[in-house]
């Protein structure tokens, strides 16, 4: 259950401090089996049925390192310009919760994989922002809790709680900001931009899926405020398990009124976690935050340090993929479109979907056109996103080819693109069961001008007498009675033909 919290408005405490922001976005890899053990990664599967003696702790059971998992890690931290260490290791970190059936995870320290890097991250005016990495590391997921007979779905009111075991051990990579200044009343554009730059970073390196509504990337915001002028930090709320980029800027947005409310009454802001809670876009106390020296870590001892030569780290960077923001600009450049434009289709998740159509023989021009129009009404009018829609890049691509080449005008195009929407296969079965191709016999089209001119008498003589803009009314008679199949082009240029009217 939510409570009431006091706030300021958003202005006012921009008005008297400055926030500052940290990041920590924890990254569920794609690998197949767990980080320490052989067992299956695979979701859905019933309730622990995916563990073993390594994953549940048990006496003498012994881990051993995911190699795909640390070539992930060290790709990852290459995308964000780390440092990637010559030598690293594991330690426990160690804390008494169900969730954990070892009672500590294993994680990484003072000594991580990857650190010192930064992410550039474009916000939605086109302004970019550094945001610097402190560091990147390695660890493991913990088993899923559910908590029964309670009405919040938390601990607190429940008469009892289930543990599935399926998720713990599954690798995970923690990517930790510095502290983030110097943002000002951005801060939570730039929370977003982040992540969301971050998200599309880990999809390209194919590292994970990075879906934030599957918890394969979840974000904590660390928010403090401190008055103008000064040099020392506030004391930080962290709102954890944030897992939507809507979210991730409401969250930091709340926390900075929160924390402003609190400060400006003369109390004393608590270091703790905190709950965000979509339907209210508000944040809940959680626990007392601790701090490192409360989970007693220590270097892990059965597993040897991680040392990756500096031959294979070269070869993992020669590997990389272009990295998402190079991308889009080689993209902006090469379309000719602004970078609002750009905004547009990053925002409508279309721009995969546009590359593909492209790479599928479709002009830059028409591929655009099509998912960012019609498609993008589709999507909206169904509630679904582009990439869920029954059509693919391939099609749309063969769509803009029948109009290129003259089979199809526009109006017939989005009818077609309906019929495959609707499930009545590709674009080609789809014109042949609706006979949607554009009519080019020009003796069929000439019959239908003068039939056209005839039935008009009035306006054949006004486009006779020099006005050629009214000929669009004949235009439409003649589309009407081939039922939209005519090319509008070719059939003004009959138009004037047949009534001795050149077009300029």
């Amino acid at each position: 259950m939510t409570t009431t919290t006091d706030l300021v408005s958003y202005e006012d405490a921009l008005a008297s401090y400055d926030p500052v922001m940290g990041l920590e976005v924890h990254v569920e890899l794609g690998t197949k089996t767990k980080m320490f053990c052989g067992c299956s990664t695979e979701l859905g599967q019933d309730a622990n049925t995916q563990t073993c003696p390594t994953c549940l702790g048990l006496p003498g059971a012994l881990p051993v390192v995911n190699a795909i998992g640390v070539e992930s890690a060290i790709r990852i931290g290459l995308a964000l310009n780390c440092e990637i260490a010559e030598w690293c290791r594991f330690a426990r970190k160690n804390y008494f919760y169900p969730d954990m059936p070892k009672n500590f995870q294993t994680s990484q320290y003072d000594e991580p994989i990857a650190f010192n890097g930064y992410l550039d991250v474009q916000l939605e005016d086109g302004e970019t922002f550094r945001v610097e990495i402190e560091r990147a590391h390695m660890e493991e997921d913990t088993g899923k809790s559910t908590h029964v007979g309670g009405a919040t779905g938390r601990i607190h009111g429940a008469s009892h709680s289930l543990l599935d075991y399926n998720r713990a051990g599954i690798p995970l990579i923690e990517i930790v900001t510095k502290p983030i200044e110097g943002a000002g009343e951005r801060a939570p554009e730039v929370a977003k931009a982040y992540v969301r730059e971050l998200r599309e970073v880990i999809k390209a390196l194919g590292v994970s899926e990075a879906r934030m509504e599957m918890g394969q990337m979840r974000c904590d915001v660390n928010l403090s405020l401190r008055p103008h002028g000064r040099e020392k930090f506030g004391t930080r709320s962290e709102t954890k398990n944030v897992n939507s980029l809507r979210s991730v800027e409401r969250a930091a947005r709340f926390e900075i009124q929160r924390h402003a409310a609190v400060l400006n009454g003369g109390g004393t802001i608590v270091q703790e976690t905190r709950h965000f809670h979509e339907d209210t876009g508000s944040t809940t106390s959680g626990r007392v935050k601790e701090e490192a020296e409360d989970y007693r870590y220590f270097p892990e001892p059965d597993l040897v340090p991680v040392a990756p030569s500096r031959e294979w780290v070269e070869e993992i960077r020669a590997s990389l993929p272009e990295l998402p923001l190079v991308r889009r600009n080689r993209l902006l450049a090469e379309w000719g479109i602004s970078g609002t434009e750009m905004q547009a289709i990053l925002n409508a998740g279309a721009l995969d979907l546009i590359v593909a159509t492209i790479e599928a023989g479709a002009d830059a021009v028409s591929a655009r056109k099509w998912w960012m129009g019609e498609l993008a009404r589709s999507a909206n009018e169904s509630g679904t996103s582009l990439d869920e829609l029954a059509i693919t890049p391939e099609q749309v691509a063969r769509v803009t080819a029948l109009v290129t080449k003259g089979d199809l005008n526009d109006k017939l195009a989005r009818q077609v693109i309906e019929g495959v929407l609707a499930g009545e296969g590709a674009p080609d079965e789809v014109v042949d069961k609706r006979g949607l191709k554009v009519v080019s016999d020009e003796g069929a089209l000439t019959t239908a001008v003068e039939e056209a001119i005839a039935g008009n008498p009035a306006i054949a003589d006004k486009i006779r007498g020099g006005k050629v803009a009214a000929a669009g009314a004949l235009v439409g008679a003649v589309m009407k009675a081939t039922r939209g199949q005519a090319d509008a082009a070719r059939v003004k240029e009959l138009i004037l033909e047949k009534l001795g009217v050149s077009e300029g």
